[in-house]
């Protein structure tokens, strides 16, 4: 089987050792950088996921920071989601859209100060678009990418798990909000956030030196929690509904064809670039939107490009993930839909490399 030719373009992280000889099999190119998508296999990474605790590798997650009198107006600008009233503390879902209103990032800001953001990003060039935006407008802001890398402990045991490691206190925080914790002389923001719905923490990691440390530690705390290195699982984040910039949307689509509308106040929301689109979107109303699709028959295989949907001879939309659900007993899946056939019970034929099958839309998403 062919493989990836590694050089230094793709970066190794702060945790790659530990990835390693936790025993990763597979990978995935993002921002640059090596994520691990399987350990002993989907399903199996899924059922401990949902049981126990893991600790993912995900300093994939690039930040970009904000710093300066101006970055609370150049955060304002990236999205139609009004910051006005976020905190310090804080972290806001901001869909980040261009001047026609289409969708350049869907990340989660973390507001450090009133001058001073981190950008935590999902595949893509954000940082390029951000500089462009600063210099363009000559705004007295500083954008960078800063020596952060992303940690994540997720599942039901995970407030156990952080608690031997940074105190009860760490219980105490609400979902997405921060703190800081010490470790090694180091404090580090801790946010009740990750990208599953198990439940758990990211935890930014400032300067990689310390990376490794922290890895051991989470590991020397957890045994008897039956702690495991893990990564962001495919079926659960399609049963919880959880979108992959760059599969299930792109900057062809906008927030509210990805059905991240009430994370839009375009009205309010002055300074956005793609506000006057986004108004007329929002007048209009989209003719397209991300449904959950519950497909028929036995497990689908990976979804590499986008399914054709169905209804007759009539092409409706597409399916962009999909896959086995153990739990649920079907195959799971994300696709956007045409207005006409996006209707909860409309039935639907999905064109899969193993052929057509019988789908379902449903009124919402497994978890």
């Amino acid at each position: 089987m062919a493989q990836i030719s590694l050089s230094h373009r793709l970066r190794r992280t702060p945790f790659s050792d530990g990835v390693e000889a936790a025993g990763a099999k597979a990978y995935t190119v993002y921002n640059r950088m090596r994520l691990p998508t399987l350990f002993e296999s989907v399903e199996a990474d899924y059922r401990h996921l949902k049981s126990h605790v893991q600790v993912w590798d995900v300093s994939c997650e690039r930040q970009v920071e904000l710093r300066g009198p101006d970055a609370a107006r150049l955060m304002q600008m990236l999205t139609p989601r009004d910051l006005r009233g976020m905190l310090p503390g804080q972290c806001y879902y901001v869909p980040i859209v261009d001047e026609t209103g289409g969708m350049l990032n869907d990340p989660v800001a973390v507001k450090l100060s009133e001058d001073r953001y981190w950008i935590s990003i999902a595949d893509s060039d954000l940082l390029l678009w951000v500089k462009g935006l600063a210099n363009g407008y000559r705004l007295d802001v500083l954008v960078d990418e800063p020596d952060v890398s992303p940690l994540a402990v997720q599942g039901p045991k995970a407030d156990d798990l952080m608690a031997r490691l940074f105190g009860d206190r760490v219980r105490d925080i609400r979902f997405f909000r921060f703190d800081m914790f010490e470790f090694e002389g180091r404090d580090l923001a801790v946010a009740r956030s990750g990208y599953s719905k198990q439940g758990g923490f990211e935890i930014y990691v400032e300067g990689g030196e310390i990376g490794m440390p922290l890895w051991n530690a989470l590991f020397a705390a957890g045994e008897d929690l039956q702690v495991r290195a893990g990564c962001p699982n495919l079926i659960e984040r399609i049963e919880g509904g959880l979108l992959s910039y760059g599969n299930d949307m792109t900057d062809d689509n906008t927030p509210h064809e990805c059905g991240l509308g009430r994370f839009c106040n375009t009205h309010t929301a002055i300074g956005c670039i793609g506000r006057d689109a986004l108004l007329r979107v929002a007048k209009e109303g989209p003719v397209q939107q991300i449904r959950p699709i519950a497909i028929e028959g036995d497990p689908v295989p990976p979804c590499e490009r986008a399914w054709p949907a169905y209804v007759g001879d009539k092409r409706v939309g597409q399916v962009t993930s999909a896959a086995w659900s153990p739990d649920f007993d079907t195959n799971v899946s994300i696709g956007m839909l045409h207005l006409s056939h996006w209707d909860p019970g409309t039935a639907l034929e999905i064109e899969t490399p193993q052929g057509m099958r019988p789908a379902i839309v449903r009124d919402r998403f497994w978890i």
